[in-house]
């Protein structure tokens, strides 16, 4: 099979995903993994489909059917074999929002030579505290070579300097 990354965005409205999923599916395509969501008023996400090595090209044109409704761009997907020695890394990060804070956690991450497989950020009204809540779960790959208690201490010294909690699982 031929795997394929669609990213897609849009004006929101409804039956969006179902036009995405007809196209996939009347070209042979399977959906396995994705992430969608409205932000502001437009719909944006990132789908993952295999295909029939033989059908990927019809796949690829038919979602041309789309224009005007999504802008739909693709991407051919890269088997990666599973890496030697890498750990896993939950990091959750909470506090008052303000701009910057996923650059500077992402700096850190990137010096150490850590890999985001996935991030996932919101912000809510903080009521009891006035202003805005920001909250992030990140979720990452540690090459075996970094020092893992080393990486939780910048972390933890990032988290005073910016005035955010930070929490570190496996």
């Amino acid at each position: 099979m031929t795997t394929l990354v669609l990213t897609v965005v849009g004006d929101d409205r409804a039956g969006l995903v179902a036009a995405v999923a007809d196209v996939v599916g009347n070209h042979g395509g399977n959906w396995e993994n994705s992430q969608l969501a409205e932000l502001s008023g437009a719909f944006a996400g990132i789908i993952e489909v295999s295909v029939a090595p033989e059908r990927a090209g019809e796949l690829r044109e038919a979602l041309a059917v789309l224009d005007g409704l999504l802008k739909v761009t693709v991407h051919a997907g890269v088997e990666e074999p599973p890496a030697e020695g890498v750990r896993p890394l939950t990091i959750e990060v909470i506090g008052n929002d303000h701009p910057g804070i996923i650059r500077d956690v992402s700096t850190v991450l990137r010096a150490r030579g850590v890999s985001i497989d996935h991030l996932n950020t919101r912000t809510t009204e903080a009521a009891m505290y006035g202003g805005r809540l920001f909250e992030a779960t990140i979720t990452a790959r540690v090459p075996a070579s970094v020092d893992l208690e080393a990486l939780t201490g910048e972390l933890e010294r990032l988290a005073a300097e910016i005035q955010v909690d930070v929490t570190l699982g496996t």
